[in-house]
Parts: C-alpha cells; structure tokens; sequence
C-alpha cells in the first residue's frame, strides 16, 4: 500500500495564519480609529483657540477703528497745522513791540529832560530880567556866559585858570549812559537819538560850564578825544586859541554838541597831545567818566578788558604828562569802573588839581 504524501501547509496552518492576519488587522484598525479621535480632538481645541484670537483681533480693529475716528475728530476741531511758526512769529512780533516801546519810552524821557531845561532856562532869564537895575554895575571878567538853575553853583571849587588851558573832552560811546546794557542799546541807535542822550547832554554842558570859565586873556584849546583825540575848532590843532573871542568858545561848544559818541577810550593818545603844543599848557582839565579801555594802539585782538587792564593802561598814559602840570578832572558817572574815582583822585592830588563829579540833575 502506497504512503500517503505529507503536505506542508495543510488547512489548519492556513486558517491560523488568516486568523492571525485577521488579528494584525483588527488591532491596526482599533488604534487608527484612536488616533483619528485624538486628532480630531486636538484640532477642536486648536479650532477654539483660533476663534478666540480671530474674535479678540475683530475686537480690536473695532476699537482701533473708533480711535481714528476720535483721532480725526480732534485733528478737526483743533487746527494744529502750522502751529509752531505762528508762536514763533507771535513772539517776534511782541519783542518788536517792546522793543519799540522802550524806545519811545526813551524818546519821550528824553524830550521831557530837555523841556524841562528849557523851562528852567526861560524861568531863570525872566527872573533875572525883573531884578535887573539901571545901573550897569561893575563889568564882568568872563568872555562867555553860562546859564543853570537858579543859584546853585554844581561846580564849585573848579578853578579854571591859567595861561595855556588845555580841555580834554571824552567823545567815546560810554558817555551815552550810565550803565553798559543802555550803551550798547543806544551804540546801536541812530546818530540823532545817541546826540539826545541825558549822559551825554550834560556832558557838553559841564564842559559848556568849564569854557565860561576860562579868564580873558588866556589862551586855550578844546579837544575831544575817544581812540584819537580831535580838536573841536576847525583848523585849531596844535594851535592855541584866544580867551579874549567868544566866537570860537561857542563854536567848540557847538562842535563838542553835534559830536556823536562813538569808540572807546585811549587817554595815552589825548595825553600826547600835552607835549605836542608849544608852549606846553599849564592846566589840563579832564571831563571823562571812567579809566581808559585801550592804549596808543587798538588791541591786535578785539575783546573785553578788566579794572586792573584798565588801571594799567590809565598808569601808562600818566607817564605822557610832564611834571609840574596841574590835572583837574570832572568825572561822569558811569557803573562797572570802581576803581576810576579813586586814579582819578590820586593824579588830582598829586598834581595839585581839582576832582568832583557833578550832580545828577546838573546843569
């Protein structure tokens, strides 16, 4: 009897491999359907959160869009365009009217200073005129005359004498006023408001005062000096002039008058003039208000210049003068120069001159 052939995959081992096929499947299945509702619950979530930031984004644009309306709203109601060059031009124009303001101010100071000298002069003219007498009474020993106030003598102890007389007027632009913020406002001025300047009117009376003086028969010389000295009769320089003609009195006092103040001081230059004329003067008289601010020559370089500068610049114009020479000063008033009364005292002293300083309100 023939054996019986042996198969390898019988029936048997094929349905436990489908079984186990089967099996793979089922779990591979089971897991897939897992993750599917993992995922599907994530993206829920992911989905919310996205709805979240597209509702707070809508919220926002809502808020922004109210804002540009609140923006343009106000940009309407206040007009800001060119704001800025409008409170520029506001402010210059004020300080053009203060400017303007100040300067009327001046002007009209100004012109009442010079009424009211003319009202005293008139006044003073009328009162002599109704005390007047037939008599001639004795004659006079002055070739010019002036008239104050009244009977007050400002400058008394002045005493303008000798045979050669020199007078030094400072012209420079410190004599417009009497603090250096006014001089340089009115430095800047026109010529016809710097000649009406109160400092420099009595100035060009003091000095108007100081020719009255000078005795008949002496001779004498009017200069004005600032850098450099000038005389103030044309044609005079070098040259002295009669104490017997009025003409050329009044006419220097005329030119000291239409002079502008101008510059600064060089008193080594107006003391030059001391040995320059021949026969050399036996009275220098000094009408100024303060210490020189530059020597023989302008500075090489331009700036300010101090009380001990100041003081040794007047110290070496001194050394221009010759002995024997009596100096007399009349000093202006004039702030920032302290040291200029108590120079001006000493050479006054030591000369054997006279020093004062007018009153305020002089002549």
């Amino acid at each position: 009897m023939a054996r019986r052939k042996a198969e390898v995959f019988s029936l048997s081992f094929l349905d436990v491999i489908a079984c186990g096929f089967g099996a793979v499947v089922l779990f591979y299945t089971i897991i897939s359907a897992q993750a599917g509702v993992r995922r599907q619950e994530n993206n829920d979530e992911i989905q919310a959160e996205v709805n979240k930031l597209e509702e707070e984004v809508l919220e926002g644009m809502k808020n922004l869009v109210v804002l540009r309306n609140s923006l343009d709203s106000t940009d309407r109601d206040t007009p800001t365009e060119g704001l800025a060059a409008k409170i520029i031009e506001e402010t210059e124009r004020l300080r053009e009217q203060l400017a303007e303001s100040e300067e009327s101010s001046l002007s009209k100071r100004e012109s009442i200073e010079k009424l009211k000298q003319d009202l005293k002069s008139i006044e003073e003219s009328n009162r002599r005129l109704s005390a007047g007498t037939e008599s001639e009474g004795k004659p006079g020993t002055r070739v010019k005359g002036f008239i104050g106030t009244g009977d007050r003598q400002y400058l008394q102890g002045m005493r303008v004498a000798g045979k050669h007389i020199l007078i030094l007027a400072d012209a420079s632009a410190s004599m417009l006023d009497e603090t250096l913020v006014n001089v340089i406002r009115l430095r800047n001025m026109p010529e016809t408001r710097r000649l009406t300047a109160p400092k420099w009117r009595r100035a060009v009376a003091t000095v108007d005062w100081v020719t009255s003086q000078i005795p008949a028969g002496s001779q004498w010389q009017l200069y004005g000096f600032n850098v450099k000295p000038f005389p103030l009769v044309e044609g005079s320089a070098g040259k002295w002039l009669s104490g017997d003609d009025s003409n050329s009195l009044n006419e220097a006092v005329r030119k000291l008058r239409t002079t502008v103040p101008k510059d600064g001081t060089s008193l080594e230059n107006a003391f030059a003039l001391i040995t320059q004329l021949s026969p050399r003067p036996d009275a220098v008289i000094i009408i100024t208000d303060g210490l020189p601010t530059q020597g023989a020559e302008p500075p090489a370089i331009r700036r300010t210049i101090d009380g001990d500068g100041r003081l040794k610049l007047f110290e070496r114009a001194l050394g221009k003068v010759p002995t024997g020479i009596p100096i007399s000063v009349i000093l202006m008033p004039m702030e920032g120069d302290p040291m200029a009364a108590s120079a001006y005292w000493a050479v006054t002293r030591s000369t054997r001159g006279s020093f004062l300083s007018p009153a305020r309100d002089w002549p």
